[in-house]
């Protein structure tokens, strides 16, 4: 019970959730706007390229902790870290299912 409301950045906290532990929902976000301009930057190059062959490689998403690096493995159903009704989902959403809503 007195785990429980320990501050996020104590040592219990870390030695639980790993790299996890030290990611706000600030940072989650900052990450996703980070993801999108430079997903908008790189559309905005391929439309204005005059030849196909010379198209820049997508860019690569902010890594974010608990959240696998495959795309084909963030997408599976029950990934999320805690699932919704435990004590840990107080807490607010896991990496992973910010990682699925911003990424």
């Amino acid at each position: 019970m007195l785990l429980k409301h320990l501050p996020a950045d104590s040592a219990t906290h870390r030695e639980l959730h790993g790299e996890a532990a030290d990611w706000s929902v600030t940072d989650h976000l900052l990450a996703a706007a980070v993801d999108h301009l430079a997903a908008a930057n790189w559309m905005f190059a391929c439309v204005n390229t005059g030849d196909e062959g010379d198209q820049p490689e997508p860019p690569q998403p902010v890594p974010r902790p608990g959240v696998p690096d495959g795309p084909d493995e963030a997408d599976l159903p029950g990934e999320t870290e805690h699932p919704p009704g435990t004590a840990d989902d107080a807490s607010g959403p896991s990496p992973a299912a910010l990682a699925r809503f911003f990424g």
